[in-house]
C-alpha cells in the first residue's frame, strides 16, 4: 500500500511493508544517520525486508529514502524473544530536513493498516540516548512527551517494567501495544516477562 503525503518541501510517499529489492533500487538520505551510517541503515532495512516477520515501511521523495520505521523479531538475547507473538518497533527515523512535517506520524498510520499487526504483541524499547535532541531542539523530558504522543496516535501505552537497560534512565520506557486478536494466554505471558527480577519475599 502507499499514500502520498504533501509537505512543503514537496510530496513524500509512504508506503509498505516493502520488498527488499525495492529498497536496494533506492538511495538513502545522508541524514539518515541517527542509529548508524546510512549506509549500513539501508543495509539493515533491507535484511529486515527479507526477513519472514521483518516489516519495513518507508517514506520517500522521489527515488530517496527520507524516512522509515522498521518491524522485527526481539533481538534474541533479550526477554521479549521469549515471546513467541512479540514484534518489536525496532525504529523509526525521519531525516532531519523532513522533521516536523508530519511524517512520522504517517509512517505510523500506514504500517497499522496492516492487519498483520492485530497478532501481535507490539513492544518498542525507548532509550534516550538513541533521541535526536539537538536537532529536535527539545529538552529531554519534551522529547518523552512527544514520543508518548507519537506513539499513542496507534495505540501504544507505556508500561512498567524491571528490564535492566530500561531502569538505566528515568527517561527510558517501555512501550507496549496489544493487537486485537492476541489471545489471553499470550497477554499473560507478556505480563510474566514484564517483570522478570522481582525478588518475592
Amino acid at each position: 500500500m502507499a499514500k502520498e503525503v504533501l509537505t512543503n518541501n514537496g510530496p513524500v510517499i509512504i508506503e509498505g511493508p516493502v520488498t527488499k529489492e525495492h529498497l536496494v533500487s533506492l538511495d538513502v538520505n545522508r541524514n539518515l544517520n541517527n542509529f548508524r551510517h546510512p549506509k549500513r541503515q539501508k543495509e539493515a532495512m533491507i535484511l529486515i525486508a527479507g526477513h519472514p516477520a521483518g516489516l519495513v515501511y518507508i517514506a520517500r521523495s522521489g527515488q530517496e529514502i527520507i524516512g522509515y520505521v522498521l518491524f522485527h523479531h526481539p533481538y534474541k538475547y533479550s526477554r521479549w524473544s521469549k515471546h513467541p507473538r512479540i514484534l518489536e518497533l525496532g525504529a523509526i527515523e525521519v531525516s532531519s530536513e523532513w522533521q516536523q512535517k508530519g511524517i512520522a506520524k504517517a509512517l505510523l498510520q500506514e504500517a497499522f493498516k496492516n492487519p498483520v499487526l492485530e497478532e501481535y504483541v507490539l513492544i518498542t524499547t525507548e532509550f534516550y540516548w538513541h533521541w535526536d535532541l539537538k536537532t529536535s531542539a527539545l529538552g529531554l523530558w519534551e522529547y518523552q512527551s512527544m514520543i508518548k504522543r507519537l506513539y499513542g496516535t496507534v495505540g501504544f501505552k507505556r508500561r512498567h517494567t524491571d528490564d535492566p537497560e530500561i531502569l538505566e534512565h528515568s527517561a527510558n520506557m517501555l512501550m507496549v501495544r496489544i493487537g486485537k486478536n492476541v489471545s489471553k494466554n499470550h497477554i499473560e505471558m507478556l505480563s510474566e516477562l514484564t517483570y522478570q527480577n522481582s525478588i518475592i519475599m
